[in-house]
């Protein structure tokens, strides 16, 4: 049930938003092991100005083309899970799109099942 935000600059292409997001969700069903249907996301295009990074951080250099990666989930998964979930996501989106693989920037904010509502104003999961 991951929560998924992508911010990235305004100006790609539609195909280019649904490959970022095809790979993000294709990479969680594939380390997390979601089910296919459990897809929801947010896509956030925002100015230059609307985008802060410093040019480089942790010998990591970053351009214009930064796509900021939030995903929220159930709390659960082992370091290995998430180790394999950023690599995939970032080399899914590097490789099928422009974005280098530098720029490929992921959090990953953990809750507990009690914390989620899918509708009706019910905790599903609770």
């Amino acid at each position: 049930m991951p929560f998924v935000q992508i911010t990235l600059k305004q100006g790609r292409s539609e195909a280019a938003l649904k490959t970022i997001s095809d790979a993000i969700h294709a990479s969680l069903v594939d380390v997390f092991r979601i089910p296919i249907d459990d897809r929801f996301q947010t896509l956030r295009e925002v100015s230059d100005a609307h985008l802060v990074y410093p040019d480089t951080y942790m010998e990591i250099p970053h351009s214009d083309d930064i796509v900021f990666i939030h995903i929220t989930a159930k709390e659960g998964r082992t370091s290995d899970m998430k180790k394999r979930l950023y690599k995939a996501i970032a080399s899914s989106i590097s490789q099928q799109t422009d974005v280098p693989i530098d720029d490929v920037f992921i959090v990953l904010v953990e809750n507990k099942a009690e914390n989620w509502s899918f509708g009706r104003g019910e905790a599903q999961l609770a």
